[in-house]
């Protein structure tokens, strides 16, 4: 049986890292590339006889994150400890929530080849991260960085709704760039501030039954997500045709070899001896933080990708990269509010204004461009009037990138200025045809290919600076086209 008569079914366990400046339960800093073991204090260490103390913003991270999600949040949770031996976990055990989390049953809107689909969101809950090991083969070495024990975390669990590994990509995709709009993650997949565990399993299309799932660990790329999913589906199908089972476990995913191996049993809930944390009382979450965290709702991806296509005439396309980051979307907008070809607007986002970002190197952002929205609509108003040539205009937008002037100032230091005076054009026309007259006369029997030459040599004597319209029509007019 093919590949094709099987049905992947997927659930996907995020685990974002929040934008505090501090750990959940201490006063640590959550900088990310200190030195080793710097970010440390006996609470995060799990020295015998300190209490932890939760972070408020933590709190309300996470009910913000569940508002834009659309989940239920709970007056009411209850924080638990899950019980496990790792080297990077110092206290032998992790806070977080199980049976009764912060927030429950949202869902998350994403596009397929077939058209929306909603995935629903079963949980999301708050934890402390773990430590770090880091290997060194060379040495024979493991060691253990604990700057990130302690930071804050939300798990965010959806249902096995995906059935593909591209959809799983999607919805990745689409959580993440909510997460960052809504200011508690910075989407850092390399960092580690965004990962993911994908459950895998297959079934044979027509039933109904989920097959045994596996989960693969902690990826952090979206290309081996997309590459994970894809073997596991493979490898599961193949197990399953061969006359063998599949066994329930955790797996890795090898960026070598490209393929999965085996970690470890896949544990259940008993095995982690999940029982109620004492030191910490249940959470109860005020009704005024709820509104609180409701009111300061920014409008979201999906919504705004929306608006723009139907408020600016955008095409899908244009309107996703524009939505793409929150301050690029909004430096859009102010610049929307003076120039009114939003299309050429866009195109100048996408084309010069994206060049120049890229070539920064990421030391120049959206947020710290060095001019203003009104001097960009300045600049591009100046091309739509013919005050300016495309090409000079792109040169101006440089200057204004390195130096934050306004563009009239560089026009007027760079002499830049397109002329658009009609007899001054017309002379150097005029002068131009006289000085060539045979090619005037072989143009005239037919030869219409050379007008380029024509049109060439008055810019060249006018120094690139005529207007490219104006220099066309009135050689048209003079050749008696």
């Amino acid at each position: 049986m093919p590949l094709s008569d099987f049905q992947p079914v997927i659930g996907l366990e995020v685990h974002a890292q929040l934008l505090t400046k501090s750990k959940i339960f201490c006063g640590c800093s959550t900088e990310f590339g200190a030195e080793p073991n710097r970010n440390t204090c006996p609470v995060c260490l799990g020295l015998p006889g300190v209490l932890p103390v939760l972070n408020q913003r933590v709190m309300e991270f996470a009910v913000r994150t569940g508002l834009a999600l659309g989940c239920t949040i709970k007056k009411t949770s209850i924080w638990s400890r899950k019980n496990y031996f790792y080297p990077d976990l110092p206290k032998g055990y992790q806070i977080t929530q199980f049976d009764q989390p912060i927030c429950e049953w949202g869902k998350l809107t994403i596009d397929t080849p077939e058209g929306e689909k909603v995935i629903r969101i079963r949980r999301i809950h708050m934890e402390e991260d773990a430590g770090k090991s880091v290997h060194d083969v060379a040495v024979g070495e493991s060691l253990v960085d604990l700057n990130r024990a302690g930071v804050p975390l939300l798990e965010i669990v959806s249902e096995p709704d995906l059935r593909s590994a591209d959809e799983a990509v999607e919805y990745l995709k689409s959580l993440r760039d909510v997460l960052v709009y809504l200011g508690v993650n910075d989407g850092n997949m390399e960092e580690g501030s965004f990962r993911c565990d994908a459950n895998v399993s297959v079934m044979r299309k027509g039933e109904t039954q989920y097959g045994t799932r596996v989960e693969l660990k902690n990826i952090n790329s979206f290309r081996f997500i997309k590459q994970a999913i894809e073997y596991e589906i493979g490898r599961h199908v193949e197990v399953i045709e061969s006359g063998g089972k599949i066994d329930q476990e955790t797996r890795l995913w090898d960026t070598q070899r490209y393929e999965s191996r085996s970690m470890r049993s896949k544990e259940e809930a008993h095995d982690y001896r999940y029982f109620p944390e004492p030191d910490l009382p249940p959470l109860h979450v005020p009704d005024a933080l709820i509104d609180q965290m409701a009111q300061g709702l920014p409008e979201l991806p999906r919504p705004k990708l929306q608006r723009f296509m139907s408020q600016y005439g955008l095409p899908a396309y244009d309107a996703k990269l524009l939505c793409a980051e929150r301050p690029l979307a909004e430096f859009f907008e102010a610049c929307a509010q003076h120039s009114k070809d939003y299309k050429k607007l866009s195109n100048w986002f996408q084309g010069e204004l994206a060049r120049l970002l890229n070539e920064s190197g990421g030391a120049v952002t959206i947020s710290t461009l060095k001019f203003t929205p009104a001097q960009l609509a300045e600049l591009l108003t100046a091309v739509e009037k013919g005050t300016l040539s495309n090409n000079a205009a792109k040169d101006v937008l440089g200057e204004m990138f390195r130096t934050g002037k306004a563009p009239d100032a560089i026009i007027a230091e760079k002499g830049l200025a397109q002329v658009s005076d009609t007899g001054a054009v017309e002379a150097v026309v005029d002068e131009i045809l006289a000085k060539n007259a045979g090619e005037v006369e072989k143009y005239r029997a037919g030869k219409k290919q050379i007008f380029g030459f024509f049109v060439g040599q008055v810019m060249k004597a006018m120094k690139g600076k005529g207007n490219p319209t104006l220099v066309n029509d009135l050689l048209k007019k003079k050749l008696g086209d």
